[in-house]
């Protein structure tokens, strides 16, 4: 039996997909074989031994030790795509808050008690705002939540430009024609009127707006980040409202700093929060899971390889090593040595990391498994049986 811890709620959708004679589900597991999480902080997890995988049901990863996870063999998933739509609408609202005052406006009309239809038709002029037809849309990140809002702003009548240095063909092309791609970050910054944000939080996109960048955007500039806190400056965002360099911010990620700031409109993270998100990604996160678990096949990790083949055995030796000359080989040899004869052999890398597959037509030996183990620069070794 495979044992399952849950972090935070994990939609039933997805949980019961998990078949209840190979699984047991627990929110209380002490020892499990992966963990499925949504945003638990794990930073400071000590991660049992028994522990293969932890699935994120969502894209970011950074409430998970990544780096301590990857030296101990442990494959961290996260599910790409999942929740796009869902923050490509609350992108769409963004635009439409942040243009026509719509969250004073309302406010003003929950005070008003008596004749109340002439005071709105007198009052009405203060909360004015600009139509987003023909202005143009800045989106820095063009994944699959990006352009999914580059489409959004085209079929609103926008202009859209973006930039994203890490751009796959895929995302390249969803995106409309009319789309520009600009080579460098600051093209898209000094041009347009509105900039999203849905690039990916990195030490070198940390404080991406900031000062210096904010300078170089127009006057009246609407800002919204719906991708992490940190890819804003927020001494350099308070400022920047308060002298109306920025006209509005509109963020997924309130903290003490921007419920203070003027002109800013604190969404209480909300971007993935619709029943249809948390759904698609916990069904994504745990059939990952279970193809790992059950196949030692990788889609969608942030710290291996993807490596998925079709079953061909009825064993799978499954090696994490590091990714230096002459591991594979030794594997090899190793296997060669017990006489048992490798029907399938399959090695990725990725990065400093590499995962290999050995499907094998025979019994697996526990002296193989530990002359495997003691090979320099092994990880870790599962076997599917």
């Amino acid at each position: 039996m495979f044992k399952i811890k849950t972090q935070n709620k994990i939609t039933k959708l997805g949980l019961d997909i998990f078949d209840t004679a190979k699984y047991i589900i627990s929110d209380a597991e002490t020892n499990p074989d992966a963990i499925i999480v949504r945003s638990a902080d794990m930073l400071k997890m000590e991660a049992n031994p028994e522990l293969k995988a932890i699935a994120r049901a969502g894209a970011g990863v950074n409430n998970i030790p990544i780096d301590r996870c990857t030296e101990a063999g442990i494959v961290v998933f996260n599910t790409p795509g999942a929740n796009a739509n869902a923050v490509k609408e609350l992108a769409v609202c963004a635009l439409v808050l942040a243009s026509r005052n719509v969250i004073d406006a309302v406010n003003w009309a929950n005070t008003l008690t008596t004749d109340v239809a002439k005071e709105v038709e007198a009052g009405k002029g203060k909360f004015a705002g600009c139509e987003i037809t023909g202005k143009t849309l800045g989106i820095i990140g063009l994944g699959n939540v990006g352009s999914r809002t580059a489409n959004a702003g085209v079929s609103l009548g926008m202009n859209v430009i973006g930039n994203d240095p890490y751009m796959t063909i895929e995302s390249a092309l969803s995106l409309p024609s009319s789309a520009k791609i600009a080579k460098e970050r600051a093209e898209v910054l000094e041009k347009s009127d509105y900039i999203i944000l849905h690039a990916t939080f990195t030490p070198e996109t940390k404080h991406m707006i900031n000062e210096k960048s904010i300078a170089s955007m127009k006057t009246g500039v609407v800002i919204i980040n719906l991708s992490r806190a940190d890819l804003v400056d927020d001494e350099a965002m308070a400022a920047a409202l308060e002298s109306g360099k920025v006209a509005k911010y509109v963020t997924d990620f309130p903290n003490e700093k921007v419920l203070k700031m003027k002109n800013a409109i604190a969404i209480p993270h909300l971007g993935a929060s619709s029943q249809e998100s948390e759904d698609k990604c916990a069904v994504m996160a745990v059939n990952q899971t279970i193809d790992f678990l059950e196949n030692g096949n990788i889609k969608n990790s942030v710290n291996y390889p993807e490596l998925v083949i079709d079953r061909s055995t009825d064993a799978r030796l499954c090696v994490f090593h590091k990714n230096v000359s002459g591991v594979i080989s030794k594997i090899s040899s190793a296997v060669s040595e017990f006489r048992i004869n490798i029907e399938n052999f399959t090695s990725k890398s990725k990065n400093d990391y590499a995962y290999t597959i050995c499907e094998i037509n025979a019994q697996i030996p526990e002296t193989l498994i530990d002359k495997i183990s003691q090979i320099p620069d092994i990880i870790k070794v599962n076997v599917i049986k």
